[in-house]
């Protein structure tokens, strides 16, 4: 690919500041003589301006002198610039204030029916707010907003989440049939946290609600390498079992450096609507004096109720509604509220 001819006159080219010639350095790739056009390509190389300029003239002078030649193409690339590294450990989602993860050490004890209520209850007092479905193994916020059917769009570049009842949501149950077992281990999951929270369009959000799964996982994990936790939510029942995984919860998030907002005490307990009785199912008083052994806040009580759970599988959530149960909601909301204001990660809005 390279004539004789022009292999003898390049290898009279020094490389500016090297004794050594252009040739002998590899940096000819080709070399030719076409209709009086000395076709020359040089291999990228990474040189400060002076140095390719030098070196272009040099090879023009050499080239020129070369029988035949009339013109000269040149073909000297500069090498592609170098990928801006990612930024390492926990980042901004962008356009977000706040972070607000709702987390139960064990299954069952209604976070996600709280995740979803608190994210209205933020929206109804004026704030800007996002819900994520981070439960991938089981993701439930669609059938609780009604929106089983739902299919995200994309913008070229990122996911746009599906806006419903005044949020923003996106989960991983819009993307896959809902009688299809995710089947996935950690290097998948790490790469899906990412993508549901850098790679979708939340921006502008005064706070997004991350609906976690059970336990102290994978996802959870990742959640906690990849943005920075404003303050978190730990769900739990009165009853000794879920104390103990509750306070495996706060731990996880102590160890990780993220603040927990407090402890909310879910199905505390149940109003007969027969006698107007009220019977305490799964215990009570006993997590209230857990929080002050952990250090961390009492968020209150919430009910068990069945029209909650009737709402939620018809994609009606509870805080909407004008049972005490709604009020118990929407008061937790305004608990996390003034907690974020006072943190400084959102402003009071009127």
């Amino acid at each position: 690919m390279i004539d004789e001819m022009f292999r003898k006159a390049l290898a009279n080219v020094r490389y500016p500041g090297f004794e050594v010639d252009i040739v002998a350095m590899d940096l000819v790739e080709e070399a030719g003589l076409q209709g009086g056009v000395a076709k020359i390509k040089l291999r990228a190389v990474q040189a400060p301006p002076q140095v390719r300029e030098d070196l272009e003239n040099a090879v023009a002078a050499a080239v020129m002198e070369i029988p035949g030649v009339k013109e000269l193409q040149l073909d000297f690339p500069e090498p592609p610039k170098p990928k801006a590294e990612e930024p390492k450990g926990p980042h901004p989602v962008a356009g977000v204030s706040a972070i607000v993860p709702v987390a139960s050490g064990k299954g069952g004890v209604g976070k996600s029916t709280v995740a979803v209520n608190l994210a209205l209850g933020l929206a109804r007092q004026g704030l800007k707010v996002g819900l994520l479905d981070l439960d991938l193994y089981g993701p439930s916020v669609p059938i609780m907003l009604g929106l089983k059917d739902a299919e995200p769009e994309s913008d070229g570049n990122k996911l746009k989440p599906i806006e419903a009842h005044g949020l923003k949501v996106m989960s991983i149950g819009f993307m896959i049939p809902p009688e299809k077992a995710l089947i996935w281990r950690g290097p998948l999951i790490m790469k899906a946290v990412r993508q549901l929270l850098h790679e979708v369009s939340w921006a502008p959000l005064d706070v997004l609600v991350l609906d976690l799964p059970p336990g102290t996982g994978d996802v959870q994990i990742s959640m906690t390498q990849e943005v920075p936790i404003t303050g978190a939510v730990v769900v739990t029942t009165p009853q000794d079992v879920a104390l103990v995984d509750a306070v495996k919860g706060v731990d996880m998030f102590q160890q990780t450096g993220a603040p927990v907002l407090g402890i909310v005490e879910n199905m505390s307990y149940f109003i007969c609507s027969e006698c107007d009785a009220r019977h305490e199912i799964f215990g009570h008083g006993s997590v209230e004096p857990l929080c002050r052994k952990l250090g961390v806040d009492f968020l209150g009580e919430l009910p068990l109720d069945t029209q909650v759970r009737q709402q939620a599988d018809q994609g009606r959530p509870a805080v909407n509604g004008d049972s005490a149960a709604s009020q118990a909601y929407r008061e937790l909301a305004g608990k996390i509220k003034a907690k974020l204001v006072k943190l400084g990660a959102i402003k009071e809005v009127a």
